[in-house]
């Protein structure tokens, strides 16, 4: 069955590429709906989205545009402008797949419109940026990055072909039908090495009574790319064990998930059951990498490349203001676990971040700050990675998921 790929590029000055990218499809008997973002002068030939249109709906006028002589201004609103039509052909069924090709500027609104697309749906970005760092393009969707080795600047023997290639991946992902499988209701989940054995059981527990369980790693892009999830609608409960991502956001580390972790779930009403996994602990890299401010601090080698610093009693209510704040915010059930014999691995007694003040501090924050007419709040004499703590989290969920 034919299907049909949205074309996103600046036809003023890769026109040849765009038509050679396009003409490739449509010999697969595809169709393709092409979108010119170029504000610099006319399209090479006629899009099917005009420039003028992507201007008006990122909020600006490419007559204007064009006249500032401003290329800054001009992407963000190509940029804008990309990402709401994008999102409007996706959403009315109009186009199946979506690929484009360019430097940092034509990377940067291709991709911004393709961040706005559902996980799941054909993305692929020829770009002479992808052999470096791509995290500000890919974000936490998934995105095909092709690295175009040279500049995207005419047709010659090398850049034919990766442009080939790019049209047949394209072609290849939109055609690809998905084998049939058993769709169980998805529930995401939170996990730290830390906290491994507490999400592996629990993640037991639900596939046992027919729920498939999605684990993010909470590095930083898992928890965003969980909250992505949530606010697209995929998931019929959550089951955040490990919210540690707060640390590293208040304390200054490098997995941080950004100021608006915890809030999807609170905003989209979903059920969630909420704990505080890892929050005993700040991530830096090598122990050399750890910034000579927190000299003095307790300091644990996880590996050769990571090192933790243990929260202290003042960072861990601050913590607990934090996650009350969030929690308090819930439209739809909600339940926050407290494991009052440790929230790690390594925060149970006789291991290297135990500490029953920096604990009771958190614990002690979070029965102040929760409002109970909004969340639930359960303590369990346990430690996070004892499997009655994690059954009584899978439980809750359950009940919660049922009544909804």
């Amino acid at each position: 069955m034919s299907k049909t790929v949205l074309i996103i590029g600046t036809l003023d000055t890769k026109g040849v590429e765009f038509l050679y990218i396009k003409d490739l499809i449509e010999a697969r008997g595809h169709r393709t709906l092409v979108m010119d973002t170029g504000v610099s002068g006319e399209p090479a030939f006629t899009p099917d989205i005009s420039a003028t249109q992507v201007a008006v709906a990122g909020g600006g006028s490419l007559v204007d545009l064009r006249a500032a002589h401003d290329r800054g201004t001009a992407l963000e609103v190509m940029s804008r402008g990309a990402r709401v039509l994008a999102a409007r052909e996706q959403t009315e069924s109009r186009v199946d797949g979506v690929v484009s090709l360019g430097g940092s500027g034509g990377t940067s609104i291709a991709t911004n419109a393709m961040q706005a697309l559902p996980v799941g749906f054909p993305k692929v970005m020829v770009s002479t940026m992808a052999s470096g760092d791509v995290s500000a393009y890919v974000d936490v969707k998934d995105i095909t990055m092709m690295y175009s080795v040279v500049d995207v600047a005419g047709l010659n023997r090398l850049s034919r072909r990766i442009l080939a290639n790019a049209a047949g991946a394209i072609a290849g992902m939109v055609e690809q039908k998905v084998p049939a499988g058993e769709d169980r209701p998805l529930i995401a989940a939170t996990m730290f090495g830390v906290t491994t054995p507490c999400v592996d059981h629990l993640r037991e527990v639900l596939d046992a009574h027919g729920y498939e369980v999605l684990v993010f790693h909470a590095t930083g892009s898992g928890g965003r790319a969980m909250e992505s999830l949530i606010s697209d609608g995929f998931l019929v409960g959550v089951a955040d064990v490990t919210t540690t991502e707060w640390c590293d956001e208040l304390g200054g580390g490098v997995l941080t998930a950004g100021p608006h972790r915890l809030e999807a779930a609170a905003r989209t009403g979903i059920p969630q059951v909420v704990s505080v996994g890892a929050l005993d602990m700040v991530n830096f890299g090598a122990f050399d990498t750890v910034p000579e401010k927190f000299t003095g601090r307790t300091l644990y080698k996880h590996n050769p490349l990571v090192t933790l610093m243990r929260t202290t009693p003042q960072e861990c209510r601050r913590l607990g203001e934090i996650i009350g704040d969030k929690l308090n915010q819930s439209t739809g059930p909600t339940a926050l676990f407290v494991p009052l014999k440790g929230v790690s691995a390594i925060d149970a007694e006789g291991q290297p971040f135990y500490s029953p003040e920096a604990d009771e501090e958190l614990f002690a924050t979070l029965r102040k700050k929760i409002d109970p007419t909004r969340v639930d709040l359960i303590e369990l004499d346990l430690n996070i990675n004892d499997p009655m703590f994690a059954e009584a989290m899978a439980d809750h969920l359950m009940k919660l998921v049922a009544a909804r």
